[in-house]
């Protein structure tokens, strides 16, 4: 007798240690999926005859633009050159001096492109050939810019184009300063020399340096030849070239001198063009605003090339990316 008890004694100890050790493997499998599905990458896709498009929630970045021959027309972002296809730059354009300014002469700190680029945007609608993708402002992102806002990002796909519109709605009861704008990476296969840039109007172009990330007094020109100037990487030799005013609205990218595609920016006052060294990609970036000059005052309110939306006000506009 005594010894079954001691049998059913161990027995008993051996399958509660098993229950355990199951409940154990249980609750890591389930820890495991949890955190795969918490950093799983949503992704929408669009699509009409002639084109297809893929954007990330995460930052509602553009990621991929093909016709219906399979070509990408987007860079893929190997981080060996730069690891993002198509980030929106908001509610900053390019660098604050010292990453700093002040409102009401409380301080604030904001990297540089600002914070929508590194947000999971909200899918708000969806349709065969557009997806309209949001974010409102948040107890975080109100530590770094103290304003009510929501950001609409609306894609939308006709014939040979894909329209980009950005929303931006002051939800607030106060003024609002921002700046928004496009950081789009176009791919650009072969040598980087065989592409050049058309501009719808015959003018002398003229850019402004950076240094330090701010932008500078020192300026460079170029006449164009027959509208076009032909790419190389010594161009881009002290970063972007900085488009504080520009008459042509239309770009296109030419190669071999024949026409690859286009990017319509009406809307939009300003421009930034960009490459890294012996990477094959161009980007043509639309912007309301800059970064910071070195004489900066930091009042966001006084800052070159803000825009100001007034209490409970939409802004809105729209570039084109125009496959050829």
């Amino acid at each position: 007798m005594y010894q079954t008890q001691t049998f059913y004694k161990y027995l008993s100890i051996l399958l509660f240690a098993n229950n355990l050790i199951y409940i154990k493997i249980i609750k890591y499998i389930y820890i495991k999926l949890s955190s795969i599905q918490s950093t799983a990458i949503l992704t929408t896709s669009i699509t009409n005859s002639k084109l297809t498009a893929h954007i990330n929630h995460f930052g509602a970045e553009l990621y991929s633009l093909k016709n219906n021959s399979d070509k990408e027309y987007i860079w893929g972002g190997n981080p060996a050159f730069w690891g993002k296809h198509s980030p929106v730059l908001f509610p900053i354009v390019g660098t604050l001096k010292n990453n700093t300014y002040h409102i009401e002469n409380k301080e604030f700190h904001l990297s540089r492109h600002g914070f929508a680029r590194d947000m999971e945007f909200e899918l708000i609608d969806k349709k065969e050939n557009s997806a309209t993708f949001a974010i409102q402002s948040s107890l975080e992102t109100q530590k770094v810019y103290p304003f009510s806002f929501e950001l609409r990002i609306i894609y939308t796909l006709q014939e040979s184009f894909l329209d980009i519109q950005y929303i931006v709605i002051n939800i607030g009861n106060s003024k609002m300063p921002f700046s928004i704008g496009a950081h789009p990476a176009f791919a650009l296969p072969g040598n980087f020399e065989n592409f050049a840039l058309e501009f719808k109007q015959d003018e002398t172009l003229e850019w402004h340096l950076l240094e330090n990330d701010l932008i500078s007094n020192n300026k460079k020109k170029v006449a164009l030849q027959d509208n076009k100037l032909p790419l190389s990487y010594p161009l881009f030799e002290n970063d972007a070239l900085i488009f504080k005013t520009l008459q042509s609205k239309t770009l296109t990218i030419l190669k071999n001198e024949n026409p690859y595609l286009r990017v319509h920016f009406n809307d939009f006052p300003n421009l930034g063009i960009w490459t890294k060294k012996d990477a094959p990609f161009l980007c043509i970036e639309p912007w309301f605003g800059y970064s910071d000059t070195e004489d900066n005052s930091g009042n966001l309110f006084q800052k070159e090339g803000i825009q100001i939306l007034e209490a409970n006000q939409t802004f809105n506009s729209k570039f084109s990316i125009e496959i050829l």
